[in-house]
């Protein structure tokens, strides 16, 4: 699982430094997209699959599942971690973060993580410091333990 957040430098030949705690997640292959939120997704591969298989069975009548498709699938490359554990960011995704050297943050979402620029990485956190809106933002999700089908006796 990936979680946390880390500070890393993208390099003059497009390589990041994947955290250590993540990189052995990385070793079964992995894939490297352009996110939701001016951000870059990294997924193991089995995750992309699934995502993958998702954005399959969609209709492709449906011009929102296209530009979807289109999203994440266009902008999608394979990626494993060098000797030093690091990956290539490829150059049309250092575009779109606008940027072509320098400190990224990498941050962990459970089963993939995240690339943001600092700026916008920040922008993130002053969200997410906003106590009212957050219990607005999520006051509808429920994350209540649920019991499981033995404990109630079923």
């Amino acid at each position: 699982m990936f979680l946390g957040q880390f500070q890393h430098n993208l390099d003059e030949k497009g390589r990041l430094m994947i955290p250590a705690r993540f990189r052995e997640a990385l070793e079964g292959g992995a894939f490297i997209t352009q996110g939701f939120d001016k951000c870059l997704m990294v997924m193991t591969e089995s995750y992309f699959m699934q995502v993958y298989e998702r954005i399959e069975a969609m209709n492709l009548a449906d011009p929102t599942a296209r530009l979807l498709r289109r999203l994440i699938l266009a902008n999608a490359y394979p990626v494993a971690t060098d000797k030093v554990g690091r990956i290539l960011v490829p150059q049309n995704l250092r575009a779109f973060l606008g940027i072509e050297i320098g400190e990224l943050t990498v941050a962990g979402q459970g089963g993939y993580f995240e690339i943001w620029t600092p700026p916008a990485w920040d922008e993130q956190m002053a969200l997410l410091q906003d106590v009212e809106a957050n219990n607005a933002r999520f006051s509808t999700l429920d994350l209540s333990k649920t019991e499981s089908k033995e404990e109630e006796g079923e």
